[in-house]
């Protein structure tokens, strides 16, 4: 770390940078969308810049140097963002709300809704670029934005506490009870997302009437 200390430092003030343009962007464009359809898709937004110890692991599993350009060009998700929405749909809503965004340059989609992970593991990824304004210019710094629903962001926390406390493989039991779970919370997703639009429909027939 002490060789990479000024360097990383340098990396970390950008990454900061980066995440706080991201924060005000967003909650910008969810207020906008929020006024022009009276109606707000997200429940809660999270973020984090990913600490220095696992950035280090995870350049080591994948036998890399840590040097600050190994950073740069192999972890992607050191801004990380987390949109948590309350209907399947929203989710959709706010991946184009993203992606038609000028302050925002989406780069990369990984839908794991419509393709899950093997472990059930359900999320919309987008890797995008961010502009940052400094002294020498303008840079683009990479960040991850996860959009999930309740129920989604419900599993992923519980599997990872759960994996969390086993050392090695995780027992064939408790692979298979977790996709299970999974499928029900993605089952309850569209249940719930039927239920909102049923509402909406009949909402709008009373205000007809």
């Amino acid at each position: 770390m002490e060789e990479l200390t000024e360097d990383y430092e340098e990396l970390l003030l950008k990454y900061n940078a980066a995440l706080k343009t991201l924060e005000t962007q967003i909650a910008i464009l969810i207020q906008d969308y929020e006024f022009k359809n009276h109606y707000n898709p997200v429940e809660h937004v999270k973020s984090r810049i990913k600490s220095y110890d696992s950035i280090v692991n995870k350049l080591k599993s994948r036998d890399y140097d840590v040097t600050v350009e190994n950073i740069e060009n192999h972890i992607h998700d050191v801004v990380g963002l987390r949109i948590v929405c309350s209907f399947l749909s929203d989710v959709y809503a706010i991946v184009k709300l993203l992606e038609d965004s000028d302050q925002i340059t989406v780069h990369t989609k990984k839908d794991y809704i419509s393709n899950p992970k093997d472990s059930g593991y359900s999320s919309y990824h987008l890797l995008v670029y961010v502009p940052v304004y400094l002294i020498d210019g303008v840079e683009m710094v990479e960040a991850e934005i996860q959009i999930r629903t309740v129920a989604m962001d419900f599993w992923a926390s519980l599997d990872h506490k759960i994996r969390y406390k086993f050392k090695g493989e995780i027992p064939n039991e408790i692979q298979e009870n977790m996709y299970k779970c999974a499928l029900d919370i993605n089952d309850l997703d569209q249940k719930m997302v039927d239920m909102n639009n049923k509402m909406r429909t009949i909402i709008e027939d009373q205000e007809i009437i």
